[in-house]
């Protein structure tokens, strides 16, 4: 079940740092949006934060699944639930972001309906003090994609 946590309730750190490394970062976007847990059996085991960045226009991000539950859906699970979620909220515009060396996730997201639209060069560079690697890949620049809800159907399929 995908459930909101309400202010005052306990954010999934370890979960969230799984997918930014940056404890000020994720303070600081968890404050401006809205955290949804996935639990499975009393247990939290993955998490998305839905961040408004622009009128009609909401952003995922930290989408992270406990690594004993990864590759059997629930990364997807969660994000066709932000979807759905921003469909009912009125948004126009679902983006995302992943970085240069997120195979995995650059499919996923595309699978859930997403289109690349742009590269935020060295924002990793810029925004870390330390170097991220990931799939044996210094992760340097973040891939940008969208979805327009207006061309989609509930299952994020054209």
């Amino acid at each position: 079940m995908i459930t909101l946590i309400e202010n005052g309730e306990d954010l999934p750190m370890h979960l969230l740092l799984l997918a930014d490394p940056s404890e000020r970062l994720v303070d600081q976007y968890v404050r401006r949006g809205e955290c949804y847990v996935l639990e499975e059996n009393r247990q939290t085991i993955g998490v998305y934060i839905l961040l408004p960045t622009r009128p009609d226009t909401v952003e995922i991000v930290n989408v992270a699944v406990d690594p004993a539950y990864q590759g059997q859906g629930r990364g997807k699970k969660l994000v066709l639930h932000a979807i759905e979620t921003a469909r009912q909220q009125g948004y126009h515009t679902v983006e995302i972001g992943t970085g240069n060396s997120g195979v995995q996730q650059l499919a996923l997201y595309q699978k859930c309906g997403f289109r690349m639209t742009s590269i935020d060069r060295d924002f990793f560079l810029r925004h870390y003090d330390e170097p991220i690697m990931e799939n044996g890949i210094q992760v340097v620049d973040m891939v940008r994609l969208s979805l327009d809800l207006s061309q989609t159907s509930k299952e994020g399929e054209k």
